[in-house]
């Protein structure tokens, strides 16, 4: 990282952003900021504690980049349009993308742990970074989401930690191809599915991420990702599992709790089996657990050792989190936006009694185009016939989007199926509904990504039902 710069973030308040700008400025490094979000009067209080870290913040008007001595950080797919950039050109300030940034701090530590996947990365990167920590390890961590067990008064958003150690954990994302930028020691691959690109571009991505690294540690779980370890030698791998008992680590005996889940751990090599428990619900998690313990073998750390301290873990802000229960009925939180993310979320519900009803907001118009189909599959197998889907319009916060297939399509699809949807475009209106139909005994789960503001709806939601 070039010291002699001060770095501008536009769109600081996103979820891969902040936490970057965190490190970035916990370096010593100069750090300023600008965010639509911002501008529109949302989540205030996330940009105060940008503020309180030293962070300067301006409008996304261009009117924070005036030096050819900053360096201008943006998504991956910014458009020329936008002030900042525009202000970038007029005053010879350099460009680099979030994901550029976080590959040249990342590959420029001795030990690099990447996470990477469909599904679970941000869990698995938190589980990780907690493990570590908890061991005295000093990691420094960038993940997506906020991590629980770093929220302090001080520190409402954890997505970041920053250690003092050589261990750097980060999740990195495909749906861009950014992927190819990191030189992990340890590559960890949980899954590929269907999400931002086809299958044939994952599957390209993902194995030249794995074989760059000293140890690919890979899912034999996940169909996909089998297949790409039988093409690997051995030598480099390390598998785990709970469905093939050839894995390194096999896992097995899975109890789920409501908000619990636990299970056996087997070591191929020794045999030595270690019980491990969790402190976040769902079989998705316990496979997460294996993943995470499976990278923390890699580094030649105590097994036992680390799932005593993974069973600590709080779990990530906005991943099954239960916001609270009024009138007996419960409000759940939670990042599901893909079919496998959505899926997961499902079956843990489901393995407990009660009816769902589901407030589903799509992440954009972008991703309902690229797989939409597979979510009406997805719903219409994971809905019992009691549940209820709400769809709102998609997340929305300007720009040039193509609108080809909207909410109306999904719930047009599952209603097909025979399961109940409805298509309301206004969330509010959404809320009103979700109020209407619930009654004791009840979950209502708020899904969908990139829209901080759907905490503040599902807790809305909870006081609202408190008034009946």
């Amino acid at each position: 990282m070039n010291q002699a710069k001060s770095y501008f973030f536009c769109g600081i308040g996103g979820s891969g952003m902040l936490p970057l700008a965190c490190i970035v400025r916990a370096s010593g490094a100069e750090v300023a900021g600008s965010d639509r979000s911002l501008d529109q009067g949302r989540v205030a209080a996330k940009f105060a504690f940008l503020e309180q870290r030293g962070i300067t913040l301006f409008p996304q008007d261009g009117s924070g980049v005036t030096s050819a001595d900053q360096l201008l950080v943006t998504s991956a797919a910014v458009e020329e349009t936008v002030p900042d950039v525009q202000a970038a050109r007029r005053v010879g300030a350099g460009q680099v993308t979030r994901p550029q940034l976080l590959a040249r701090l990342f590959n420029a530590a001795p030990t690099g742990i990447a996470v990477a996947g469909t599904s679970g990365k941000s869990t698995v990167t938190g589980m990780i970074g907690w493990m570590l920590h908890a061991l005295g390890k000093a990691p420094t961590v960038m993940n997506g989401a906020v991590m629980k067990n770093f929220v302090t008064p001080d520190t409402p958003f954890a997505s970041a930690l920053v250690g003092d150690g050589d261990i750097f954990v980060s999740e990195v994302d495909e749906s861009d191809g950014s992927i190819a930028l990191y030189r992990p020691r340890i590559a960890l691959l949980n899954n590929i599915t269907l999400d931002h690109k086809s299958l044939d571009e994952l599957r390209a991505l993902f194995r030249d991420f794995v074989v760059g690294a000293d140890t690919a540690v890979l899912n034999l779980d996940d169909d996909e990702t089998r297949l790409l370890a039988a093409t690997l030698p051995p030598d480099g791998i390390a598998t785990f599992g709970f469905t093939d008992e050839g894995a390194d680590l096999f896992g097995s005996d899975i109890r789920e709790e409501p908000l619990a889940v636990s299970f056996a751990m087997a070591v191929r090599t020794s045999g030595e089996r270690i019980q491990v428990r969790l402190a976040v619900p769902g079989r998705h998690n316990a496979a997460n657990a294996l993943a995470a313990l499976s990278a923390i073998r890699a580094l030649g750390i105590d097994l036992a050792q680390a799932a005593s301290a993974l069973a600590g873990f709080q779990g990530l802000r906005r991943r099954f989190e239960v916001v609270g229960t009024e009138n007996g009925i419960s409000v759940i939180d939670d990042f599901a936006h893909n079919p496998d993310k959505i899926a997961a979320t499902l079956e843990t519900l489901h393995a407990f009694p009660g009816r769902l009803l589901v407030l589903f907001q799509p992440h954009g118009y972008g991703p309902l185009a690229k797989m939409g189909r597979e979510l009406i599959d997805g719903f219409a197998r994971h809905l019992a016939a009691e549940d209820i889907l709400i769809m709102p319009d998609p997340a929305y916060f300007g720009g040039t989007v193509e609108r080809e297939v909207g909410s109306e399509d999904i719930v047009a699809g599952i209603l097909a199926t025979g399961r109940a949807a409805e298509h309301i475009p206004d969330r509010a209106a959404c809320a009103e509904r979700l109020r209407a139909l619930a009654r004791p005994g009840d979950r209502i789960i708020v899904m969908g990504a990139r829209d901080d503001t759907l905490s503040e709806f599902a807790a809305g939601l909870l006081a609202s039902l408190s008034e009946d």
